[in-house]
């Protein structure tokens, strides 16, 4: 379990920062930005959860929003997993730290299918805007694909499952978008010719 007693160390003041295996790298190196970016889309989704709590709702809504916080509260404690992953240098993994697995995508991917059920087919693509709780999906959704892309800039460090995991959570906080839309409904992008 980790512990920490101090956070102001001045270890970073220099400009380089610790990996899990206590290396030293600058904070500028591309693993730091993709467990940075993976911190970023962690505080993203933890805005959504506030935000939902927020809500006024009942009905459907209300019980799609208990599903919603307890999906995301799931997804939270494994951005975590993730990020402490990319925190370590190649191969060194530790062996007592637990990785994520790919049961953790295609879980995922069944809560989508379900979710999509719900769901007419889109006929163009949807602005990212809407309620505070859609339009934060949407901020997070965009959040996870950059994380995503650093990820494959260092494919040959980052195992395929952190990659396909981050894919997927970007596609699950769509589709959770759409599934949270109430009544404002979705704004659908009118392209330049028809506009």
């Amino acid at each position: 379990m980790v512990r920490i007693t101090k956070v102001h160390t001045g270890g970073g003041d220099g400009g380089e920062t610790s990996l899990v295996d206590g290396s030293r790298v600058g904070k500028e190196h591309p693993r730091v930005a993709i467990y940075g970016t993976i911190d970023e889309a962690n505080s993203a989704i933890g805005i959504v959860r506030s935000e939902m709590k927020r809500c006024e709702s009942s009905g459907i809504l209300h019980t799609r929003l208990e599903e919603a916080d307890r999906m995301l509260g799931i997804i939270q404690q494994e951005l975590f997993d993730v990020g402490a992953e990319c925190a370590c240098p190649p191969g060194g993994v530790p062996e007592q730290m637990a990785i994520i697995g790919a049961d953790a995508g295609k879980r995922l991917v069944d809560e989508m299918d379900y979710m999509l059920e719900d769901l007419e087919p889109l006929s163009s693509f949807i602005l990212p805007t809407g309620s505070p709780v859609v339009a934060h999906l949407h901020m997070a959704r965009t959040i996870v694909r950059r994380a995503e892309r650093e990820a494959c800039a260092l494919r040959e460090e980052v195992r395929n499952e952190v990659i396909s995991y981050l894919n997927r959570l970007s596609d699950h906080c769509f589709v959770l978008s759409r599934w949270l839309t109430g009544e404002e409904g979705e704004t659908l992008w009118t392209p330049l010719g028809k506009r």
